[in-house]
């Protein structure tokens, strides 16, 4: 029996899109427990600066992506411009589509995009808890930096950047 290969595409929507949203809300639903420890009891001061690292203004987002497994939302990824930067933010892939390339095809739509709006260089954030995520990064050409803002209050950032071509 020959099984036909599913139909993956790539598709613009809004921050505010639907399924864009419900993409995001899995992967802190997977993610957020691997953290929960470290946001015990925090300080009044603490809990704000946490706020602030986290908060996105949806009008930053210069792009969002998901990606459609014949036609059912597998994954996603945007582009921020964080001050004079660009940053690749929320890549997820929900993990029955993983291994299929999902991630690797929107980590480069996101740097095409980038680069076509000038930026030489991409970064990105992630934690320390996130050993699959810093594979893709490094295998991808990603190297590591210092955390930059808004994350200094996260101590368990990894941050990294990928120069672009020209």
């Amino acid at each position: 029996m020959t099984v036909a290969p599913a139909l993956v595409q790539l598709h613009v929507v809004d921050w505010a899109d639907p399924r864009a949203v419900g993409l995001r809300r899995a992967m802190d639903e997977e993610v957020g427990p691997r953290y929960a420890d470290r946001f015990d009891n925090p300080s009044a001061e603490t809990a704000a600066e946490l706020a602030q690292a986290f908060a996105i203004d949806p009008d930053t987002m210069v792009l969002t992506l998901i990606a459609t497994v014949d036609g059912v939302p597998a994954a996603h990824a945007a582009l921020r411009m964080l001050g004079t930067e660009y940053e690749l933010k929320r890549l997820v892939t929900l993990p029955e589509y993983r291994g299929r390339g999902l991630s690797k095809a929107l980590i480069r739509a996101i740097e095409s995009a980038a680069a076509e709006r000038g930026a030489r260089r991409l970064i990105l954030q992630t934690g320390d808890r996130q050993p699959e995520a810093v594979r893709l990064y490094e295998h991808l050409g990603y190297s590591p930096i210092p955390i930059y803002p808004p994350y200094s209050a996260i101590w368990f950032s990894l941050c990294y950047e990928r120069m672009l071509p020209a």
